[in-house]
């Protein structure tokens, strides 16, 4: 994979369509993948580009696998999917990592590609506060992931606000019900529980084989 990890083939000419995911993937589980998929069928992008954080700003000292294994884990989730493609490209050894700095440059290199950033609801209303959302919202389009009809409806008034104070583009994105985190995976795995079936088989396995989120695991 590339830096930007964009390389589908060419289009014919039409300007191609790139749904970003970005998240700290710590790890990765069955949530973003539906999550991907669900954006990928819903606007007919070319493919989904899963972007782990390098060192994001609003979780200092809480990342708990290194960049490689989480950018490994999010390999090994997406094999097989043609349409899920992994970047490690905020693998870089600068303080922090803003969204605004990785799709301006991703814009400026590939001036055909229209992309769709990915935001889950939580995110959404705190998009306010992220370094300069004005600046993310002229490099995209934002999918606002929500579980059903009404949680749209909730979030209705954040996605108005975005537009009118940002001029952001920003459509729904009904997504399943599917209530799962990081944290409680890792949790889990401290406690010495299972998490099979919440991630694919062969990140259970890395995990294991790793000790990551174990009692004794170290980054």
């Amino acid at each position: 994979m590339t830096k930007s990890g964009l390389n589908c083939p060419d289009n014919g000419g039409k300007r191609k369509k790139v749904g970003i995911l970005g998240g700290t993937f710590d790890p990765i589980h069955t949530g973003h993948l539906i999550l991907a998929e669900e954006a990928f069928a819903s606007f007919g992008l070319d493919y989904v580009l899963i972007m782990p954080n390098g060192n994001p700003p609003h979780k200092p000292g809480q990342v708990h696998a290194t960049m490689e294994q989480r950018t490994h884990m999010a390999e090994l989730a997406s094999a097989g999917n043609p349409h899920l493609k992994v970047s490690d490209f905020e693998k870089t050894p600068q303080d922090y990592h803003y969204t605004y700095e990785t799709l301006e440059f991703l814009t400026k290199k590939h001036p055909d590609t229209d992309f769709y950033f990915i935001l889950g609801a939580d995110s959404l209303v705190l998009f306010h506060t992220w370094m300069e959302p004005g600046r993310i919202c002229r490099c995209c389009r934002i999918l606002a992931a929500a579980r059903d009809r009404m949680e749209i409806e909730v979030l209705g008034e954040h996605m108005e606000r975005l537009k009118r104070d940002y001029g952001a583009v920003i459509e729904p994105l009904e997504t399943p019900n599917i209530d799962i985190s990081s944290n409680m995976l890792r949790e889990r795995v401290r406690s010495g529980r299972s998490i099979r079936y919440y991630v694919p088989e062969a990140v259970e396995a890395y995990i294991r084989e790793q000790g990551l989120y174990s009692e004794n695991h170290r980054k």
